[in-house]
């Protein structure tokens, strides 16, 4: 991976992690996560390899670990490279097929991340889980809305971003690019 790249995930991955930081302050289960619109949005940039998503996945995983108040925040672990493997895969299938491909990419990215979530928290919790909720039942009705929801808000965030982001890159690149033939005697 360039380093510009690495910039661009390193500065989507910081406003995710400040927007996750602020959430905290809602209190709940499971909380919205849009640091998954942002790792989505930094992988449909820059478009990694497979290994570098997962890469990706995994920083926002610990990211979001450590800042959770969650069931089980080590589930982030394994649900965010998840989602970034998924948000590459479908993003890879359908970026020349239409518009709203960084939408339904992070709609599927973000499903995928929260279902793993709630499946391994249940799996590994499943006492506590039983504990709050009274039944699995009551806790997949307040948690499968929540990952609904947040999977519809990432996908407008993604979309409305990502055409301005893409914009700023290829500005940033022509303008980072030297222009031919500056400096020699040939421009007079």
């Amino acid at each position: 991976m360039k380093s510009r790249d690495i910039a661009i995930v390193g500065i989507l991955l910081a406003v995710g992690a400040i927007i996750r930081y602020m959430s905290l302050l809602i209190p709940g289960p499971i909380v919205s996560n849009l640091v998954i619109a942002f790792y989505s949005l930094a992988i449909i940039l820059i478009v990694p390899t497979f290994r570098e998503a997962l890469g990706i996945g995994f920083v926002a995983g610990i990211i979001c670990a450590l800042l959770s108040h969650s069931i089980f925040p080590p589930a982030n672990l394994i649900s965010e490279p998840l989602g970034a493997v998924v948000c590459l895969g479908t993003y890879l299938a359908l970026r020349e097929r239409f518009a709203f491909a960084p939408a339904v990419t992070t709609l599927f990215a973000t499903m995928a991340s929260g279902f793993a979530f709630i499946l391994i928290a249940l799996l590994a919790v499943a006492p506590t889980v039983l504990g709050k909720f009274g039944t699995i039942g009551a806790f997949l009705a307040v948690t499968v809305p929540i990952v609904l929801i947040t999977a519809t808000v990432n996908a407008v965030v993604a979309q409305a971003l990502e055409v301005p982001a893409s914009r700023a890159l290829s500005r940033g690149i022509r303008q980072a690019a030297p222009s031919r033939g500056a400096g020699t005697a040939d421009d007079s």
